[in-house]
C-alpha cells in the first residue's frame, strides 16, 4: 500500500505539502502547479487514503446516511440510490442506507445512522412532494432528494415538472399536432398541476388556444380507459401528453380499436421511461425520463460539499441523461429532464394528411 511518504519522495515534495494537496487544503500553503503534480503522482502510484486514520484526524467518518420512505419499493429506487452511491464513492465516502416504510421507526433508524457516525444525511422521497425533514435531522447536514423542503431551508433537488409538460407539448406541436390532449392524474400530487401548467404554457407560446375539453384527470384503472375512449370520440385529438407512461397504454388501446396507428395517425408522449411500457409497446413510446440517477448524484455531491465546507471540482457529465445543476444553485434546485425520442410521435407530414 502506497504511503504519503512515498508520494512525497516521488513528487519531490514535503510530506506536509502532499497531505495538504491530497486533502485540497493547499491554498496559501502549496502553489497550484505543485499541488496538481502531487495529486497526479498519487494517482499514478495508486495511493488511497487510510479512512480510519483520516477520521481520527478530522473527526469525520467519511460516511453518509441515506434515508428513504418507501422509495426502495419503487421501480426507480435503484437509479436514485446508485447515483448517490457513485458520487459518494468517487469522493471517498461510504453510504449507509435505511428504509422507513411504515414497518420501521424513522427516529430509531436515524439514531442508528448517527451511532455509526454518519457525517451527513440524504433524505429521499418516492415522488416529488413538499416535505419536512425529521426533527432529529434539524441540526445535521442534510439534503432532500426528489422533494421540496417546506421552508426551502434545506438544500433540495426535484425534477423541473413545469419543463416536463412544456418540453413534451412543444415536441408534439413541432410534429404538426393541432389538437393536443392532456391525460392527467387524479391523485393529489405536486407534479400534476405543474406538468399541466407546462402543457398549457407551451400551447399559449405557440399561439394555440388552451381547450379545457382536451384536458382530463383520471386514475390509472378502468375509468381511465372509459374517459379516454370518450375523449377520442368527442374531441378527436391528434396527440396526447400523458402524466406518466402507464397512462399511454389506454391511448394505444383506444387507437387500435378505431383503426388508428400510434406514430402515424396519433402522437403521444409519456413521462418516466417505464421499462415495462417502453419494452412492450410498439411503436415504443417517446417519453420524458425522470432523472433519478442524476438527482441522487447531485444530492450526494451537495451533501459532501457541505460536510467538507468546500467547493467540489466540476464533473464530466458525459453519459448522463440529464444535465447536473451547479452545486451552488439557489434553493429550490430543479433539474431539467431529457426527452427520449422513439416512434410514437408522428412526422409533420403525417399530421397534415
Amino acid at each position: 500500500m502506497t504511503t504519503i511518504k512515498e508520494v512525497a519522495e516521488k513528487a519531490g515534495a514535503s510530506v506536509t505539502a502532499v497531505s495538504l494537496s491530497l486533502n485540497h487544503r493547499e491554498n496559501g500553503h502549496v502553489n497550484k502547479e505543485l499541488a496538481e503534480h502531487i495529486r497526479k503522482t498519487a494517482k499514478k502510484l495508486g495511493y488511497h487514503p487510510n479512512p480510519m486514520a483520516r477520521s481520527l484526524r478530522t473527526s469525520r467518518t467519511r460516511t453518509i446516511g441515506f434515508i428513504s420512505e418507501e422509495i426502495a419499493t419503487t421501480p426507480y429506487a435503484g437509479e436514485l440510490i446508485l447515483g448517490a452511491q457513485d458520487a459518494a464513492s468517487e469522493l471517498g465516502y461510504m453510504m449507509l442506507m435505511v428504509v422507513t416504510d411504515g414497518k420501521a421507526d424513522e427516529a430509531k433508524e436515524i439514531a442508528s445512522l448517527k451511532r455509526y457516525g454518519a457525517d451527513g444525511f440524504l433524505y429521499a422521497k418516492m415522488h416529488n412532494r413538499i416535505s419536512n425533514i425529521p426533527r432529529s435531522l434539524s441540526n445535521e447536514q442534510t439534503v432532500l432528494i426528489n422533494a421540496r423542503d417546506a421552508k426551502d431551508h434545506v438544500p433540495n433537488i426535484t425534477p423541473d415538472e413545469v419543463a416536463i409538460g412544456y418540453d413534451a407539448t412543444t415536441k408534439l406541436i413541432d410534429s404538426g399536432a393541432k389538437r393536443i390532449a392532456y391525460i392527467g392524474c387524479s391523485d393529489d400530487l405536486i407534479a400534476e398541476p405543474l406538468r399541466r401548467k407546462g402543457y398549457e404554457q407551451a400551447l399559449t407560446d405557440a399561439g394555440m388556444s388552451v381547450n379545457p375539453n382536451l384536458e382530463i384527470r383520471v386514475p390509472n384503472d378502468g375509468p381511465c380507459l372509459e374517459r379516454i375512449s370518450e375523449l377520442f370520440d368527442t374531441q378527436q385529438p391528434d396527440a396526447f401528453f400523458c402524466f406518466n407512461d402507464a397512462r399511454t397504454w389506454y391511448i394505444y388501446q383506444c387507437a387500435a380499436q378505431r383503426g388508428l396507428q400510434i406514430g402515424r395517425d396519433i402522437s403521444l408522449i409519456g413521462v418516466d421511461n417505464n421499462r415495462i411500457v417502453s419494452e412492450t409497446f410498439e411503436p415504443r413510446p417517446t417519453t420524458i425520463e425522470l432523472p433519478h440517477y442524476e438527482m441522487g448524484y447531485w444530492g450526494a455531491r451537495k451533501l459532501i460539499s457541505l460536510i467538507e465546507g468546500r467547493e467540489l471540482k466540476t464533473i464530466d457529465t458525459t453519459g448522463m441523461v440529464a444535465e447536473i445543476p451547479e452545486l451552488d444553485a439557489p434553493n429550490p434546485v430543479f433539474i431539467r429532464c431529457a426527452l427520449i425520442e422513439r416512434g410514437s410521435v408522428a412526422s409533420k407530414a403525417s399530421h397534415r394528411e
